[in-house]
């Protein structure tokens, strides 16, 4: 009844993230792009030195899809200006290197975008707006009840 099947565990998780997801405000979504992309990049470089090609691939599929459907697809070129268009050129580059280093399996290639990455996501945290919060919930969205974290105790010691 209460097995160890992956399939439940990865359902709480999938649902956990998205209610990380519901609750995050916008600065918060990005930082998540930022941070699935380069745990898919080193996942792909994990792989990569295990001669799992198709666990490579698959990873570094992920992280192209973050980079083009998650973080390209958000710029506003209008509002967002030079810096949107050099965000945009970048995130193209990032994309096409991680397909020749899935092409050619060199981790350097992975550690390049890893690196690139990195320094954007330190940049997006040095600009969070003031006072938010990792878990911040939006005052117009109650709280999610999670039936599994952990509670305070009402125990009174003697």
């Amino acid at each position: 009844m209460f097995g160890s099947s992956p399939s439940g565990a990865n359902a709480y998780a999938k649902v956990g993230l998205e209610t990380g997801v519901i609750a995050a405000s916008p600065h918060k979504l990005i930082v998540m792009l930022f941070e699935g992309a380069m745990t898919a990049v080193s996942a792909a470089n994990v792989h990569m030195q295990a001669g799992e090609t198709a666990k490579k691939g698959m990873a570094i599929s992920k992280a192209i899809m973050i980079i083009e459907n998650g973080m390209r697809a958000s710029l506003d070129k209008k509002a967002g200006g030079e810096i949107a268009t050099s965000l945009d050129a970048l995130y193209d580059y990032m994309g096409r290197r991680l397909m020749m280093a899935n092409l050619t399996n060199q981790s350097d290639i992975l550690d390049e975008v890893h690196r690139l990455l990195g320094e954007l996501k330190s940049a997006w945290d040095q600009i969070a707006p003031a006072g938010a919060a990792p878990q911040d919930v939006p005052a117009s969205r109650p709280a999610v009840y999670d039936s599994l974290a952990p509670r305070a105790s009402s125990f009174v010691s003697a």
